[in-house]
């Protein structure tokens, strides 16, 4: 592949191209899907391609094909070549400049103890029909699902800058769900555990079959449950839950595209604005934001991002204030960055890289006594929520509204009963500004994410989050419309 990458970069050279790279990707899933009692979907789907992305007078051409030779690969070079010309005539920003990154040579392979390819297809169906059925056998159960999807991404990466990185990742991820109906009225729960870079190994360690009873008996537990109260309270929040509060008003808003307005016909803006790093106040003094996108286990962990920009580890929010933005080699120039933050990546070798959400998650307490019952103790009147939910933020990353999965009512300091239909509002800030308490590292939990949308045409991208229950005061709860 070495030398199919360079007929490319010679291309681009001879072009007069600043900064050219050659992308190969290849990628291979499988799903499984049942409904009720019955296998609905198994499903095989393997891919294969690269692309050439040109910069030439500040102005980017990208192309990509499915045919390889070297004839190909050079028109496909040339394609990219031409369409940067041409867009270089209609630029009207100032020159892309692409921060410096040292060249990296390398092959990488993530983890994966078990290839879930050799896993048999009878035996990925067998184990959700029998807990689809092991939920259906709880009274008031009228529906369930289930689904695992496997993904394997093999990447190349050839740059004019010298890098030449191989590299290798797997991906699974489990749903499960029970639909409920007692007395008109209808309530779901589901597993909410998120996604693992990782083989079939993970979906062995999760025991979705135990499981399966006690997430279909608390959608039974719902419909009966009290409607959501309405007021100021306090909220005690479990890491599931988390995981798309900090995606939707944290991972978002610091993406630097978005702050820039890159995104704002399709995806929309951001609160904050460059010169805000270093000065805003982002959440409590407790309140720490942490990117890894070295994390073992984390979807978004890579090795290296489309720009060829080796992962790192770095702040985004430490003692509730701002000091760090999601960058890429092209936005981090503009805001005077001397490094790429490694945030570039693309959903397949037919799509241009963007700027993305990376492993963002939110550090533990640092007091490793604090526990989920220490928080809810805590608490004179308000609501316990686990699991993600239905949500809704507006084009800024500001005001929000977020449900959740199961919710629990907490009366001076003990959870007492289930309720539904439970949903809270705040603006970014005020929400992150009222955190008092987290838990400690024992109760930290990852959740891997892997259906992000962004860009046009739209893109599907994966990354980790992470945190420990945490709780919130004075927040506005109240019911939802379902």
């Amino acid at each position: 592949m070495r030398d199919f990458a360079e007929v490319a970069l010679d291309v681009a050279r001879g072009a007069g191209a600043g900064y050219a790279d050659v992308r190969v990707v290849e990628e291979r899933e499988n799903r499984v899907y049942v409904r009720r009692r019955s296998l609905q979907l198994i499903d095989e789907n393997e891919s294969f391609g690269y692309a050439v992305r040109v910069l030439i007078y500040g102005a980017w051409g990208f192309a990509s094909s499915t045919l390889l030779s070297k004839d190909s690969v050079a028109a496909t070079a040339r394609m990219a070549v031409a369409t940067a010309l041409a867009s270089g005539k209609a630029r009207r920003m100032p020159p892309i400049v692409m921060a410096p990154e040292p060249a990296h040579v390398e092959t990488c392979v993530g983890p994966c103890e078990e290839d879930p390819f050799r896993v048999s297809h009878g035996e990925k169906a067998d184990l959700l029909l029998c807990a689809c059925d092991a939920m259906l056998r709880v009274p008031g159960v009228v529906m369930t699902m289930g689904l695992l999807e496997f993904s394997r991404v093999h990447r190349i990466i050839a740059t004019t800058d010298g890098t030449c990185v191989d590299t290798t990742n797997h991906f699974a991820h489990p749903m499960l769900q029970a639909v409920a109906v007692v007395g008109g009225e209808s309530q779901e729960r589901s597993y909410q555990g998120g996604a693992r870079q990782a083989g079939y190994e993970f979906i062995r360690s999760l025991d979705l079959m135990a499981n399966a009873p006690r997430w279909a008996e608390e959608a039974v537990r719902k419909c009966t449950a009290d409607p959501s109260p309405a007021g100021i309270m306090d909220l005690v929040l479990d890491p599931d839950h988390l995981a798309l509060t900090m995606h939707e008003s944290v991972g978002h808003p610091t993406e630097l595209d978005r702050i820039l307005g890159w995104e704002s016909n399709f995806a929309g803006r951001s609160f904050i604005s460059p010169e805000d790093v270093g000065r805003l106040t982002y959440g409590s003094p407790i309140v720490n934001f942490t990117v890894d996108n070295t994390m073992p286990s984390g979807v978004g962990s890579w090795f290296y991002d489309d720009d060829g920009v080796a992962m790192q580890t770095f702040p985004i929010v430490r003692q509730g204030l701002l000091v760090g933005l999601g960058t890429t080699r092209e936005t981090a120039p503009l805001i005077g960055g001397l490094r790429s933050a490694g945030c570039c990546r693309a959903d397949g070798f037919r799509s241009f890289p963007i700027n993305r959400i990376p492993n963002l998650y939110m550090e533990p307490g640092t007091d490793d006594s604090v526990t989920p019952d220490t928080l809810i103790a805590g608490v004179d009147r308000g609501v316990y929520i686990q699991g993600r939910g239905s949500f809704s933020i507006d084009q800024m990353r500001n005001n929000f509204q977020f449900g959740g999965d199961m919710f629990w009512l907490i009366e001076h300091g003990k959870v007492t009963k289930p309720l539904k239909k439970v949903t809270y509002r705040a603006q970014t800030r005020q929400f992150w500004g009222s955190c008092d308490a987290i838990a400690g590292r024992a109760h930290w939990k990852p959740f891997g994410l892997m259906n992000c949308g962004k860009g046009e045409p739209s893109q599907r991208m994966r990354m980790t989050h992470g945190a420990s229950y945490c709780r919130f005061r004075n927040i506005s709860v109240g019911e939802a419309n379902a």
